[in-house]
């Protein structure tokens, strides 16, 4: 517009108005200046104002100042006295500000999970993802369980559907194979429906496993499974869909090899899940800083600020840390770990583990349960 009005006066509004591709009408309106609004009159049916004002001192009295709106109408009638209908309450106080909560109620939150791991086999995080099927709105359910510490994951399924009894069985094999004692071990979960469901709960207490769920609405309280879940979509060979369930297991199983014994995780280290979970990080990390030493001492030029050190393995591993000013302070301890190098012998380099399938279930679903220590060492 203001182009319109500097061109104007030398070719006149109409020519100007064409050559902008701008309309004379929405020109010469908005020139026009706008009348005031007219005020809004009084209803004849509201309240007055010091009618008003008696509905705001009746619901500011003491007995009344933490009620809703509906009891005090109520309250009010079963004493004999009528001050406006309940909607008109609602208008007085939400003019005065006044329309939030009002009820003398408990709040009831949800607790943080707070959970730390110093070791492995401490605190497994579990989850279902969807694996986009073969046509629209047809999935496949992969099932992970990971260790939050060394970030293995310790069992995996595929399945058709997402069901608390494969999830039972998944969980109570995976346990099984790392023989997991009582009082051992905490598992931590979202709040789906086979996570919280009764066979999950009943299966936990007999194994003396504590379970641990995210709070409602919260995104972030399962950390460790998500961040998976994305490591996995977002492989260069992460396919759109999955023809078949087959196709679904044969991209699994050689994904969690990799990530389990190939993949050097920038959250423990640059190690793999696996140098963590049994025992070899130590060794490893002491292979390396001799490297790095002698790199060091071949051309100290070229390392300006410090020698160079090798990356730090986490001591302790936490799911909602608590705040600094809680006094609480995650421990120092070291991992323990083993004497022995890192080899074949100690690691399993297919990683496929046990094949579990039963007869009963009529998905027939292909569980991976990666070994334990004591099948590893």
């Amino acid at each position: 517009m203001s182009a319109v009005a500097e061109l104007a006066p030398a070719v006149g509004t109409q020519a100007a108005c064409r050559a902008l591709g701008v309309s004379r009408a929405t020109l010469y309106r908005r020139r026009r200046p706008r009348p005031a609004p007219a005020p809004r009159p009084q209803p004849p049916r509201a309240l007055t104002e010091p009618e008003r004002h008696a509905v705001l001192e009746a619901l500011h009295t003491p007995r009344f100042v933490d009620l809703a709106p509906a009891e005090v109408y109520a309250i009010l009638l079963d004493e004999g006295h009528y001050l406006c209908s309940l909607r008109t309450m609602y208008r007085v106080l939400a003019a005065a500000a006044e329309s939030r909560p009002r009820r003398n109620q408990l709040r009831q939150v949800a607790p943080i999970p707070e959970l730390l791991a110093t070791r492995p086999n401490e605190v497994w995080s579990w989850d279902i993802t969807k694996l986009l099927g073969p046509a629209k709105w047809t999935y496949y359910y992969l099932y992970v369980i990971l260790d939050i510490f060394s970030r293995y994951v310790v069992g995996w399924m595929v399945a058709h559907r997402e069901s608390a009894a494969l999830a039972e069985r998944l969980i109570a094999e995976t346990c099984d194979k790392h023989a997991i004692a009582p009082a051992q071990l905490t598992i931590h979960a979202d709040r789906g429906s086979s996570m919280t469901s009764k066979p999950v709960a009943w299966l936990l207490a007999d194994l003396g496993v504590t379970r641990t769920h995210s709070r409602p609405h919260v995104s972030n309280d399962n950390p460790f499974s998500e961040a998976q879940f994305k490591t996995l979509k977002y492989r260069p060979d992460f396919p759109d869909r999955f023809a078949t369930y087959e196709t679904a297991r044969a991209f699994c199983h050689p994904f969690f090899t990799w990530y389990n014994t190939e993949h050097r995780h920038g959250g423990i280290g640059l190690l793999t899940p696996a140098m963590v979970h049994y025992g070899q990080a130590e060794v490893v990390r002491a292979r390396r800083a001799a490297i790095l030493a002698a790199a060091y001492a071949a051309h100290p030029e070229r390392f300006v600020r410090r020698p160079p050190r090798v990356p730090l393995l986490p001591s302790a591993v936490w799911i909602n840390p608590p705040k600094a000013d809680g006094g609480a302070t995650p421990p120092s301890a070291a991992p323990t770990s083993l004497a022995e190098p890192l080899g074949a012998s100690t690691i399993d380099p297919d990683e496929g583990g046990a094949i579990s399938a039963s007869p009963h279930n009529p998905v027939s679903p292909l569980s991976y349960i990666y070994p334990s220590a004591a099948a590893v060492q």
